[in-house]
């Protein structure tokens, strides 16, 4: 066979596939199962989003089919995605294997089915399988934040991508707290009007302190690394992370200050500080993401590029709604619902960005590295239809707009045309992936 017939990765790809492929990874199976799970939970929050479109156009934030809903998002997508990222990317970045790869798949098969029950039993009110449901995902958290802590504190380097990972993990946990206070909350009435404050202390430490965080650290390996942008400085990463953690911690204890009359006088002046410093945060990481996009040596940016692009755009935009939401306090219900769906957009964009790089590369590796210089395969780039990804692509930026203006003009049609629109981007999500796990299934029936 000549060199001409045997189909190479594209130009970088070598140099990907060793940023996150090397010796002491997991196998496919480990990172695969929770890609996989990822990608059932971000269908069921599409055809959820569809669901509870009246709900969002009326502003009804604390309605359980919301609240269901929003952890197919949260729980099912972002953190089931990270899962699958960290145990593939920590023996890479750190240089140390997670400690159990059973532990791995013992805290997959707790979680999975936890995060599905957990999010029917809130959406229906069905306190017996929220109850178990929660048990299941309170067991996979813990035994996820046991095992990467193990390989954390075997780590000899302990750059900002560990930083990154050690903080995201504490507020994790923290989390996992505040979510248990609210379920309880949800039975025995404890927590009464102050319900909301824990709420929004809950979602701000799970998309900011966990998601937001995790995101950073992880950028700081992939960005580089995808855009072959080596040369960059990469200063802004650790500001970004000191924001960030700053300014959640600020922000909680503002809003927690409210429970306590004598502290009104000093609650809003934290709550301002911790928007703030969250805000320098996110300007920190939207400027480390610019110098690399500039130092860049390829200059066309793939579908997955792409993604990410937009989700840096929706997260911008969610840090400057964030001072209004603030400013004009209680009573806005809709501009609640558009600043959350807002940040929660662009982080499932961003993730959504690194599926098209990540799972392609690692079924690449996997099911065709061996088979270079014997035998004609694809490239990486041919395992899936960049025009489908341009075309979901399309879609969410038409879904964001749309979804926006229906919140705010109120209008149950028009946000269910933008939960539709999203629900279409996730089909050619889905879809592209399901093509890529079945690339080789495919070329050999075809020889």
């Amino acid at each position: 066979m000549s060199a001409a017939t045997v189909a190479l990765p594209p130009p970088g790809a070598a140099s990907a596939v060793r940023g996150i492929a090397m010796e002491g990874a997991p196998g496919l199976q480990l990172p695969g199962e929770h890609f996989a799970a990822a990608l059932i939970f971000l269908a069921a929050g599409a055809a959820g989003l569809v669901w509870i479109a009246p709900e969002l156009a009326a502003g009804l934030y604390l309605s359980p089919h919301v609240a269901g809903v929003t952890h197919f998002f949260t729980l099912g997508f972002l953190t089931m995605t990270i899962f699958g990222a960290i145990y593939q990317l920590l023996p890479v970045a750190l240089g140390v294997p997670i400690r159990s790869e059973l532990w791995g798949h013992l805290s997959f098969w707790a979680f999975a089915p936890g995060v599905a029950i957990f999010a029917v039993g809130v959406a229906a009110s069905t306190p017996a399988m929220r109850n178990f449901g929660v048990a299941l995902v309170a067991t996979g958290i813990v035994c996820i934040v046991t095992n990467v802590s193990l390989a954390l504190h075997r780590a000899r380097e302990r750059d900002v991508i560990w930083a990154a990972i050690a903080i995201a993990l504490a507020f994790l946990a923290s989390t996992l707290v505040l979510g248990l206070v609210l379920v309880d909350s949800l039975q025995t009435g404890f927590l009464a009007v102050t319900r909301v404050r824990v709420l929004t202390v809950h979602l701000h430490v799970a998309l900011i302190g966990w998601v937001l965080m995790m995101i950073v650290g992880i950028s700081h390996r992939l960005l580089p690394m995808f855009l072959l942008s080596h040369g960059a400085d990469t200063r802004w990463t650790g500001r970004a992370l000191t924001l960030l953690a700053v300014g959640v911690v600020t922000l909680a204890a503002g809003v927690l200050c409210g429970f306590v009359e004598t502290h009104r006088d000093g609650q809003r002046a934290l709550m301002w500080a911790g928007v703030v410093l969250i805000d320098g945060g996110v300007i920190c990481f939207l400027v480390q993401a610019r110098l690399l996009f500039v130092a860049r040596i390829r200059p066309r940016l793939d579908a997955g590029l792409r993604h990410v692009v937009l989700a840096l755009v929706c997260i911008a935009g969610a840090a400057a709604l964030a001072p209004v939401v603030l400013l004009r306090g209680a009573g806005n219900p809709r501009l609640d619902v558009a600043y959350v769906m807002l940040a929660l957009f662009g982080l499932v964009l961003y993730a959504t960005g690194q599926f098209y790089k990540i799972v392609p590369f690692l079924v690449w590796i996997a099911r065709f590295r061996h088979d270079m210089g014997r035998r004609k395969v694809p490239t990486v780039a041919e395992l899936y239809s960049a025009r489908a990804a341009h075309a979901g692509l399309v879609s969410f930026a038409l879904a964001m707009i749309v979804l926006l203006a229906g919140i705010a003009l109120g209008e149950v049609m028009v946000v269910r045309v933008g939960a539709l629109l999203f629900a279409g981007g996730v089909a050619m999500l889905v879809s592209q992936m399901t093509r890529v796990a079945l690339t080789r299934r495919v070329a050999e029936a075809q020889s």
